[in-house]
């Protein structure tokens, strides 16, 4: 595939048919012909911001222009690092200087610089596939995130794949609920714009308001949604107080983290029409695992799904050895959407591996998910090797209390958190959010845990809220900023 053909294919659709809506942000439709002329006038801004090139640091909150301003830059060949809008400024500044940005404007800095001029053409003159394209930075991250860059190759790969596994096309109208910086918009946003697709952008001020994104699925005729648990647990609340369904939507997409059981159960009856899809993936590799799932799948977590054509998987035990019957380890994947590692170089050692055994030639990365391998050789998501802690001596998995924690009939959702402790080696907290009308107290929620899990697992401390669970801007949960908080409260 031709490096930018994102580019190239975006402005066919331009000439083509230069009315059709290419993206949707609040009142406001957005033709393929205005996007392009948009993106050509943000070029030039870009190139009076820092006519020497580089990469361009552009702070990008959700909008028309930010997405034309990134069109501006991978027409004109220039790497563009997105970070998170959240970050402070001195993280921000730290995460720039790594990144040797040449610039680093605001989305309205690159439009008021391009105005009353004539535009530049997006040619997407074909460059090498391993030139970078978007640097995009880790999500759930401690201190400065550590940019991944991806290569033009990378891209039109991924959003070839995307676009034929999921049929894009030009009836396609996609919901983007994550951030620009986020990897899910490989999907939401880039190959629904290389397939001639809508994109409705949803305002991050109101992304966590039910009823606001049931009436954007509804209004705009939404065909495919894609998204972490907290965006189907959001529409699914507001449809268990109102009996929305959405039966326009043809695709659903379940990826970012494991989605509880619960939760799945909801689905069907929220889209009676849709075809649902487990999506495993990460950051460094974009989409590796690809499942349908049936309705036996939703009644209970589903298994991880195959390797999407041309995507290597292996698992590691705790010894670093390939694992090739029944047991757990870490995955490891290769995809044809890869990076080819962090900007960081010295981060790379311990992430990017050859085969073990040297079978093969791909570069491997060590995902940080431990994965068991059954007996007819799929595999079940356990959760992150960095949520392994030892309490009095004995390895715990948080993801298995949070989930017992999530099966509890009057919990909505569930967080653990593991705090140091100079005795036991860690401690645990849980934070509950509880179901309207539910009253659970700690006391139920411990013999709940307790009928279910080593002593051991058992947390220590449970906060019962009526609040949502704090997230980051990628709809994980902040177990930082729940660490703060309790301290803060001692």
């Amino acid at each position: 595939m031709a490096a930018h053909s994102l580019v190239r294919a975006l402005t066919a659709t331009a000439d083509r048919a230069p009315d059709h809506p290419a993206l949707v942000h609040g009142g406001e439709v957005i033709g393929y012909a205005d996007l392009v002329r948009r993106a050509e006038l943000a070029a030039a801004g870009l190139d009076r911001l820092a006519p020497v090139g580089g990469v361009v640091g552009l702070l990008a909150p959700k909008s028309p222009d930010s997405v034309a301003a990134v069109l501006a830059c991978l027409g004109r060949g220039r790497p563009v690092l997105l970070p998170p809008v959240t970050l402070g400024a001195v993280t921000l500044a730290a995460l720039v200087d790594r990144a040797r940005c040449a610039v680093t404007p605001t989305t309205a800095q690159v439009v008021a610089a391009g105005a009353g001029s004539a535009g530049l053409p997006l040619d997407g003159t074909p460059a090498d596939p391993e030139a970078v394209a978007l640097l995009l930075t880790t999500s759930g991250s401690t201190g400065v995130p550590k940019v991944v860059p991806l290569g033009v190759g990378a891209v039109d790969r991924f959003t070839e794949w995307a676009g034929a596994r999921f049929g894009l096309g030009p009836e396609s109208v996609v919901l983007n609920h994550s951030p620009l910086n986020f990897d899910l918009c490989l999907l939401d946003v880039w190959a629904t714009l290389k397939h001639g697709g809508t994109t409705v952008l949803v305002d991050p001020a109101r992304g966590a308001d039910g009823r606001h994104l049931t009436e954007l699925v509804e209004r705009h005729s939404v065909t495919l949604v894609q998204g972490v648990p907290l965006l189907f647990r959001l529409l699914a609340d507001y449809a268990a107080k109102t009996g929305a369904t959405h039966p326009g939507v043809r695709d659903v997409l379940l990826t970012g983290e494991s989605t509880p059981a619960r939760l799945l159960r909801d689905l069907p009856a929220l889209f009676p029409n849709a075809r649902f899809h487990d999506v495993y993936g990460c950051t460094e590799t974009n989409d590796s695992l690809v499942r349908s799932l049936d309705a036996a799948d939703l009644a209970a977590p589903p298994e991880l799904g195959e390797p999407i054509p041309g995507v290597a998987v292996l698992v590691l035990d705790e010894t670093g050895r390939v694992l090739h019957g029944e047991g757990e380890g870490e995955l490891c994947v290769a995809t044809p959407f890869q990076t080819a590692g962090y900007l960081d170089e010295s981060l790379n050692e311990d992430r990017f591996t050859g085969h073990p055994d040297g079978a093969d030639g791909f570069r491997y990365f060590r995902s940080g998910d431990l994965v068991r391998r059954t007996a007819s050789g799929r595999l079940v998501l356990l959760g992150r090797t960095d949520l392994q802690v030892k309490v009095r001596g004995v390895r715990t998995n948080l993801g298995d209390v949070e989930h017992v924690l999530a099966e509890h009939a009057e919990v909505a959702e569930a967080v653990v958190v593991a705090v140091p402790d100079p005795v036991a080696g860690h401690v645990l907290h849980a934070w509950a959010r509880r179901l309207p009308g539910a009253a659970p107290d700690g006391l139920e929620l411990r013999r709940h845990c307790a009928q279910r899990l080593p002593r051991t697992a058992v947390p220590s401390t449970f906060h019962i809220t009526d609040d949502p669970i704090p997230r980051t801007s990628t709809g994980k949960p902040d177990r930082r900023l729940l660490l703060t908080t309790r301290t803060a409260k001692d």
